[in-house]
């Protein structure tokens, strides 16, 4: 089981301990559980989550034998079908201005390096200093590739992407706020932060470079509210992936180099992308003749009809 399945499930694990901790497991029924999926529904969470928690729950039921006469009672919720869609770049651009004014200042730089690279928050959250390769110059990051660390699963690990020139920037101003990390330590790190002074200037305390940072969802849903605009965190990573293949020049081979692995559902909506924009390109390709006026078409007719060409396939029509 990979480290961060076994953190969820540790996770999970403790949620239920607060919520079932003083009764018998016995004692927990259907309604029981029922009552618990619609509180973790007013909390916020998605059906996803929930769905994970009370297979933890199945899990600890189905080991002491329990978990039989509950089969047929306990409905799983419905989770989201679609793949999500992609930011709209200016809509993009009230996400940054949102970040910036983030309480987690780490916020800004998960955004941008999640847009530019299209790798999952899992993959993104384990991120090392020795996964990066960077070349600085003058203080700055000036270029670098980072390798994916491996998550949850063995999907996309180990692949390569070149950090975007936007993404060196954000990074060399986020690492520049930890001198002392080492090659182990992540790159977003655990740690506390408030705001200081009258320009709410982001203050680090409780800095950890061994662990790797919390969830950072309550922080990227405020930040969509004050945008004004709804996304979930891993529609950066379909942006990513709808930008390269809205790009004929970028050829299938290459995205799936850079994005790995991809589920059969979001392979349907990126070919319908590249067809759309193989589609448009064909149709640049058709203005500048669409352009011509009705004489200057009959002109260009009569002058192929006269052409010698066009005589001698004439005459042996006769």
């Amino acid at each position: 089981m990979a480290p961060n399945t076994l953190a969820a499930y540790e996770h999970f694990v403790s949620k239920l301990i607060n919520e079932f901790g003083r009764r018998l497991i016995c004692d927990i029924s259907e309604q029981d559980i029922a009552d618990l999926q619609r509180a973790r529904v007013r909390e916020g969470k998605s059906a996803r989550t929930v769905n994970f928690e009370i297979n933890t729950l199945r899990q600890i039921l189905k080991k002491h034998g329990l978990w039989n006469a509950l089969i047929g009672h306990v409905t799983h919720m419905r989770e989201r079908k679609d793949v999500g869609k992609a930011i709209a770049t200016e809509d993009e651009q009230k996400l940054i201005e949102a970040a910036k004014r983030s309480r987690s200042p780490a916020l800004l730089p998960l955004f941008v390096l999640s847009l530019d690279s299209g790798l999952r928050a899992n993959e993104i959250r384990v991120l090392r200093h020795w996964d990066l390769a960077l070349r600085w110059r003058d203080g700055a990051i000036e270029s670098g590739i980072l390798t994916v660390p491996k998550s949850k699963t063995e999907a996309g690990t180990g692949r390569t992407v070149p950090l975007a020139k936007r993404s060196c920037r954000f990074l060399t101003l986020w690492l520049s706020r930890f001198p002392s990390a080492k090659p182990d330590s992540y790159v977003f790190l655990r740690y506390s932060a408030g705001l200081a002074g009258n320009a709410k200037r982001a203050l680090f305390h409780n800095v950890d470079l061994s662990r790797p940072i919390g969830a950072w969802k309550k922080a990227w849903k405020i930040a969509c509210e004050s945008a004004g605009v709804r996304y979930r965190w891993h529609d950066c990573r379909h942006t990513f992936i709808t930008r390269l293949a809205e790009n004929p020049n970028v050829s299938e081979e290459t995205i799936r180099a850079l994005a790995g692995h991809v589920s059969k559902r979001m392979l349907e909506r990126y070919s319908h992308i590249r067809l759309a924009a193989k589609e448009a390109a064909i149709a640049d390709l058709e203005r500048p003749a669409s352009t011509l006026t009705t004489p200057e078409l009959t002109r260009s007719a009569d002058v192929l009809d006269h052409s010698p060409g066009a005589l001698t396939v004439a005459r042996r029509d006769r």
